[in-house]
């Protein structure tokens, strides 16, 4: 089935959810269908594409500094290539381990290959003579959306 449009009380676009997803939000009433397919029935209701909230929610969050850390996301901003080598990658690095007190966020961490990963493991790049083919950085909302 397809995705269903959820905007905003003020018709701003919020996110996509599953078809059944906004029947249940149309049965809660916390939605109004604001856009439907002609002549196409679930139940009671047509067929949405667009549901509208009936409360106006804010999203700051999407106006922080940015969006939260997460292991997809490294990723994703990395391109799936490791950091040390041209290999893809399917790890998460630490550039400062995590042993001596780095943690997870963007800037301490890199995508990397299994390989790399494991020939780095408990030091830093410098260390392990492994320099990075690139800068960290902290992504935008949009970068991410392109992935």
């Amino acid at each position: 089935m397809d995705a269903v449009l959820v905007v905003n009380a003020d018709l701003g676009p919020l996110h996509r959810v599953p078809v059944k997803h906004a029947i249940r939000m149309l049965c809660r009433r916390v939605a109004e269908i604001h856009e439907a397919e002609p002549d196409r029935l679930i139940g009671v209701f047509p067929m949405p594409r667009v549901v509208r909230l009936v409360r106006y929610v804010v999203t700051r969050w999407r106006y922080t500094n940015g969006p939260a850390w997460s292991r997809a996301g490294v990723l994703a901003r990395d391109n799936r290539q490791c950091g040390y080598c041209t290999a893809p990658a399917t790890t998460v690095d630490h550039i400062l381990p995590r042993s001596r007190g780095g943690r997870n966020t963007w800037q301490n961490t890199i995508s990397a290959c299994y390989g790399c990963n494991q020939a780095k493991g408990d030091r830093t790049p410098v260390e392990a003579g492994m320099p990075l083919r690139f800068a960290v950085s902290v992504p935008t909302w949009a970068a991410l959306a392109q992935h």
